[in-house]
């Protein structure tokens, strides 16, 4: 089932942060790890934190250019005021000679189109890093959007688009993605050519409503999806009411992750693999992805 000719793409996603997502993606590409070569990959760009818990050394770091801003050239600038008057975004700084303040700049280049002295340029920047890491259990591929850049969704694709080469250079049978949190445009650049999604989801009100809408959105994409329910015995009613509505739509449930005060404090002290009952539970919830695939 796992080749190297043919890598599983798993994606680890949730409908909001908090919910124990990057832990289980960790422990379940380590379970991976045991028998075949994996890579692991982290697609939330804004937020990182993968790379905390895996010990890892960085191998390779490349700058990420993202989309291009606008660029006042002081010797065309005639300081007549149309871009500051056009900009919606408060983007233009007014001076002896007019500036663009780079982080609100959207790119929409309306400046550029405006300016009757062409003294507007739109140009290409550094907004991220991405790195390739060597960790104890396989090759990891993460990166940094810096803050107040956009193009989140273009930093996970080359995230993932360098992953993949990777897994092919180390002959890996499955790549595990941490994608980001929530539904937006991070997580549908997460889910892009993905094989499985495993939704992480926990038994609160809030949780069972984002895993509602995250499930919503990979249904959109017609990408199969498995639930984990994380700490299911600290609300017994909405994990009930997450399983009912799991059955009514046909969705496997492949791990019930029970609450386990040990974890917190490993995680603190970074003692990754996880050992416990909760560990113990994602491990055996990748067996149960396997028979999911393999049905």
């Amino acid at each position: 089932m796992l080749t190297a000719e043919n890598p599983l793409r798993l994606t680890v996603i949730s409908g909001k942060g908090g919910t124990g997502k990057t832990t289980v993606s960790a422990q379940l590409a380590y379970r991976i790890s045991r028998v075949k070569r994996v890579v692991l990959a982290d697609c939330d760009v804004d937020a990182p934190n993968l790379h905390v818990i895996l010990k890892h050394r960085v191998l390779e770091e490349r700058d990420f250019v993202g989309m291009k801003k606008a660029k006042i050239n002081p010797e065309k600038c005639s300081s007549c005021g149309l871009c500051y008057e056009l900009c919606r975004f408060d983007a233009i700084v007014e001076g002896e000679n007019y500036s663009v303040d780079e982080t609100s700049c959207e790119g929409c280049a309306l400046c550029y189109h405006a300016c009757p002295e062409k003294a507007v340029e739109m140009v290409e920047g550094v907004r991220g890093k991405i790195f390739v890491s060597e960790t104890e259990i396989g090759k990891f591929v993460h990166a940094i959007l810096f803050p107040g850049e956009e193009n989140s969704g273009k930093l996970v694709m080359e995230v993932k688009e360098l992953a993949k080469v990777e897994a092919k250079k180390c002959g890996a049978a499955a790549i595990v993605v941490d994608g980001a949190p929530g539904v937006g445009c991070p997580v549908i650049a997460s889910l892009a050519n993905t094989d499985l999604s495993v939704v992480v989801t926990e038994p609160t009100l809030s949780g069972y409503s984002d895993m509602r809408r995250v499930i919503d959105l990979t249904d959109h994409f017609r990408i199969k999806s498995v639930i984990i329910i994380n700490k299911y015995d600290l609300n017994v009613e909405v994990s009930n009411k997450i399983e009912n509505y799991c059955r009514d739509r046909g969705i496997e449930i492949v791990g019930k992750i029970p609450f386990d005060e040990s974890l917190p404090e490993q995680i603190a002290q970074l003692s990754f693999p996880f050992k416990g009952l909760a560990a113990e539970e994602i491990e055996a919830s990748w067996e149960r992805i396997l028979a999911f695939i393999s049905g």
